[in-house]
């Protein structure tokens, strides 16, 4: 099971159904934002490589379990994410940080912005998901696409810190993780 990594943007403290095949396309609120057409998966990951200056400052969009809620304060759609992948995005930090459970796509902000982190991301069972290094985006985070229902660590590294997180991929489980510090 390769887990795709991706790296991405914003938080929301505090999920429908689920398919990556399906778009949605006719959607008012997503057309006004050129995300028509796309799936939940292809707008996580647009609005997750979007800097500061680029993102929408008149909608939200929160990564639920198991669907992305895109919202401008007056109307909310709901974009299903895949059935078989969770989506968990880590903003590790070593001075600063802010709370965080659901992720938002386009207000959470980390501290290590455009640094190369190494991932290890690796299932209770001992299977290596992800061996990697990457590049944060420029909100701070790094993303990626994960099997459903498991559990494991992720080991990260940056300019000789690590820091190790245990995670779950279940229903019960955070997509906005910022409580890792690197020591």
């Amino acid at each position: 099971m390769a887990a795709a990594l991706l790296a991405l943007a914003g938080c929301t403290a505090g999920g429908g159904p689920s398919s990556d095949t399906a778009p949605v396309s006719d959607d008012p609120l997503l057309v006004e934002h050129g995300l028509d057409g796309l799936t939940g998966k292809e707008i996580v990951d647009r609005l997750d490589r979007l800097t500061g200056i680029e993102r929408p400052a008149d909608i939200r969009a929160s990564i639920r379990v198991d669907e992305l809620l895109v919202s401008d304060g007056e109307s909310e759609v709901s974009v299903p994410l895949p059935t078989d992948e969770f989506y968990l995005a880590i903003a590790p930090f070593v001075d600063t940080t802010h709370e965080c459970f659901y992720h938002s796509l386009t207000t959470c902000q980390g501290e290590l912005v455009e640094v190369p982190l190494d991932v290890l991301v690796t299932t209770s069972d001992g299977e290596v998901l992800v061996d990697e290094q990457v590049t944060t985006f420029g909100n701070g985070f790094t993303g990626m696409w994960l099997p459903r229902e498991i559990t494991g660590t992720i080991e990260l590294a940056y300019d000789g810190r690590t820091a190790t997180y245990p995670f779950a991929t279940d229903a019960e489980a955070p997509t906005c993780v910022t409580d890792v510090r690197l020591t």
